[in-house]
């Protein structure tokens, strides 16, 4: 598999139950159904058997959907994992939004479960509680004698005693802090790199020893994260099909104030249409104009989630394909993806239906997942409330009161896609030395993930000479990257191994050895590589990875850092990707930087500049504690439910919300945002004289003014800071604002366009 022919890539939470029985073939939209009509149609959402369920499913010819476990035995799966005993690790949410006042949330309900399947019939039979007690768990991660589980805030490492806790590792008392659960980090995905990442989060882990390693990354997504046979990474937030990166995922992130550097959380997939075979009142803003079509079905996304890329020949003409999870339409889409140079770009595999579609309300897929017998797995919540109280509308809860969508909490259900009459078991691993180099060359990406992880979890320093054959001279390519970071992940990786591949021809793993590169490089031979990259720099496809070396050459030897440095600007200085690399390198220097560049129409002109303004706005951090103290409700406020959009310094989210910092909405009419803030604000907007609108960001802003967890106080504390912080400068809110917006607009459900506001 080339990147230069059409390649394989990779790929929660939550919206809501019916019953007519479909044709296996997907269904196409009505246009000028009657809503009415369908409204009858649908007026029910009853509680189906996990068999029933299957039924309600149309999907592609030729496969078939199998049960793998329903409640009692699973319930609220969000996530899972496999090990190499063939089990199952799920994660269950059991606490999510109990009612639409999420009364009960904080209870300590979840569980992480170990499912296993004993008599080898594809069908999960044995549960074991491995932890209890939990609120809102999230995610969890594999890693030698235990389990890394996400418990907001905190992140643990639970060893595994026989499949019992044992002793507790606080990793990170911050991993979740802030934020609410349809915005916090999760993922804890064990790439190919040997760290973990996730999404929602700029942060990334690795277990060295005994110690716990935790650097800075790019921001990536929302609710799901995966990668494909090269290590790459994809995601997505609510209302974005897929993004991803075009980069091994350890490159950059170091200049604290870059953002949307060029390369990383791209628009991999940029159309968002949607294909119910139901209709979808049920989804939070459905009263909106062209939210639902004529026939009540969903648009477009709006709670994305739970990405995967398929990495196995089991589905045959599915191998590379980026498949996400919509629960709120109650379908799963399958994109195609293919690469040009290390551009990343993907379609909808069809138009007017689905991979996957359900005429079951309460069907809630929110994690899909490649298993190691080759299916395509999917974790499905199996209830009706999927949208958090937060930003849960009027509109919603009389959905959810009509069609008594509330409860049960109890049902929980993880399928399995195969070939029609086909029923694979889940393979227990032959886990000796020599067999797990082997399962390197498999044809399963989850099966060599897993042997790669085990080889480095035992530190099995005896495979170093068959992995270095490996990565030197196989010819499946997939299996020499895999070669490759296992001996990085054993620190093995020799020079000579990393120079032979530099100096060989296949472009890939050359782009794999350069990520490597902080594995090999020191003081003693740091001026070889120096000369290898001047040389590979002249390479336009490994230019921007060359690039993304220069922090590490400097440390060993700042002269010839300087000189590949200065060479880089000469060449490259109109090319965005390698601009981003060396505006990363740039971290401290970027004014000095930016006077070696005269011409200002460069790109690496206009990042730089970006990055001076994003770093003028840091320095006000005596104003921002006294603005925190002043207003203590009003910031926790902008970190639990605005900082996740808009980002931490107010300069908006790609994909996600413009800017606050400097915004004219914000330091205008006090009334005109108070609106935005209680009602929403939907279409474009302009800001700063730029119009932001979709796909650039969100196209909507949720109003939280229909939620009860937050006084007219709380509110106006979050107006003031924001009136006050950064660089704004306006005047204060006060409750009695908020309480008369509120009557001038009672009864108002939908929320504002800007040009209503402005007229």
């Amino acid at each position: 598999m080339k990147r230069f022919h059409s390649l394989s890539i990779t790929a929660l939470l939550f919206g809501l139950l019916s019953c007519d029985q479909g044709k296996r073939s997907a269904d196409q939209r009505q246009p000028g159904a009657d809503s009415l009509a369908m409204r009858e149609k649908f007026a029910s959402s009853p509680v189906l058997d996990a068999q029933t369920a299957i039924k309600q499913m149309q999907y592609d010819d030729g496969l078939e959907v199998q049960l793998v476990a329903s409640e009692p035995l699973v319930v609220a799966p969000v996530t899972t994992t496999f090990d190499e005993k063939g089990r199952m690790w799920v994660v269950e949410m059991t606490g999510f939004m109990p009612d639409t006042a999420g009364t009960g949330e904080d209870q300590p309900n979840g569980k992480v479960v170990i499912l296993e399947d004993t008599n080898k019939d594809g069908v999960m039979d044995k549960r074991t509680v491995f932890l209890d007690s939990l609120v809102l768990p999230r995610a969890i991660c594999l890693i030698e004698n235990g389990v890394l589980v996400a418990t907001p805030p905190k992140l643990w490492f639970i060893e595994n005693n026989n499949d019992k806790p044992g002793k507790r590792t606080l990793v990170d008392d911050q991993y979740a802090a802030g934020g609410n659960v349809e915005h916090q980090p999760n993922g804890l995905l064990r790439a190919m790199d040997n760290w973990i990442y996730n999404a929602k989060s700029d942060k990334r882990y690795r277990k060295q020893g005994d110690k716990w390693l935790k650097e800075p990354t790019h921001f990536r997504g929302q609710w799901g994260i995966t990668q494909d046979d090269y290590g790459r990474l994809y995601y997505n937030n609510n209302s974005e099909n897929l993004l991803g990166d075009y980069f091994s995922p350890g490159l950059g992130g170091i200049n604290p104030y870059q953002q949307n550097a060029a390369g990383f959380d791209q628009r991999i997939v940029p159309d968002n249409h949607t294909y119910p075979i139901r209709a979808t009142p049920g989804v939070n803003r459905g009263y909106q104009k062209g939210t639902l079509d004529d026939s009540l079905r969903l648009v477009n996304f709006t709670a994305a989630c739970g990405p995967v890329i398929y990495r196995d020949a089991l589905l045959k003409n599915y191998t590379g394909n980026a498949f996400v999870a919509e629960p709120s339409a109650n379908l799963i889409k399958r994109n195609i993806l293919s690469d040009s140079s290390y551009v990343v770009k993907g379609k909808q595999a069809y138009k007017g239906k689905e991979f996957l579609a359900s005429t079951d309300e309460r069907f809630r897929p929110v994690g899909l997942f490649t298993g190691p017998d080759g299916a395509l797995y999917i974790t499905d919540m199996y209830r009706g409330i999927l949208q958090h109280k937060t930003y849960l509308t009027p509109y919603l809860k009389n959905e959810i009161k009509m069609r008594n969508l509330s409860l049960p909490l109890n049902c929980g259900r993880i399928y399995r896609i195969v070939p029609k009459g086909s029923h694979p078991a889940l393979p227990v691993m032959d886990t000796s030395t020599a067999a797990l180099v082997q399962y390197l060359k498999n044809t399963n990406g989850t099966l060599r993930d897993k042997a790669q992880q085990l080889l480095i979890d035992r530190q099995a320093k005896s495979a170093v000479g068959a992995l270095t054959a490996m990565a030197e001279s196989d010819n499946n390519q997939v299996a020499r990257i895999h070669a490759l970071w296992t001996l990085e992940g054993l620190h093995s990786l020799s020079l000579p191994l990393v120079e032979k591949i530099l100096q060989g021809h296949d472009p890939e793993l050359k782009l794999q050895a350069l990520a490597a590169l902080p594995a090999v490089l020191n003081s003693s031979n740091v001026k070889a590589l120096a000369q290898a990259l001047d040389t590979l720099a002249d390479n336009k496809f490994l230019a921007p990875v060359v690039a993304y070396q220069l922090p590490l050459l400097s440390k060993a030897d700042k002269l010839a850092a300087a000189k590949l440095e200065a060479k880089m600007i000469n060449a490259y200085a109109r090319d965005r990707y390698v601009s981003a690399a060396l505006v990363n390198n740039a971290a401290g220097r970027e004014t000095a930087l930016l006077k070696q560049l005269p011409d200002t129409t460069l790109v690496l002109n206009k990042q730089l500049q970006s990055v001076l303004k994003h770093l003028d706005n840091q320095a006000n951090a005596k104003k921002m504690d006294k603005l925190r103290k002043d207003y203590p409700l009003g910031h926790k406020l902008f970190t639990t439910v605005c900082q996740t959009c808009h980002g931490k310094a107010g300069e908006g989210i790609a994909a996600m919300a413009p800017p606050l910092n400097e915004s004219n909405w914000v330091n205008g009419d006090k009334k005109k945002l108070i609106s935005i803030v209680l009602f929403g604000l939907t279409g474009p907007v302009e800001v700063h004289g730029k119009v932001y609108k979709a796909p650039e960001i969100n196209g909507d802003m949720p109003g939280i003014g229909a939620s009860d967890e937050f006084s007219d106080v709380d509110i106006a504390q979050l107006l003031s800071y924001l009136r006050g912080a950064w660089k704004n400068n306006a005047g204060k809110v006060m409750p009695a604002d908020v309480q008369q917006v509120r009557k001038q607009y009672s009864g108002r459900q939908k929320p504002f366009t800007a040009a209503e506001l402005t007229n």
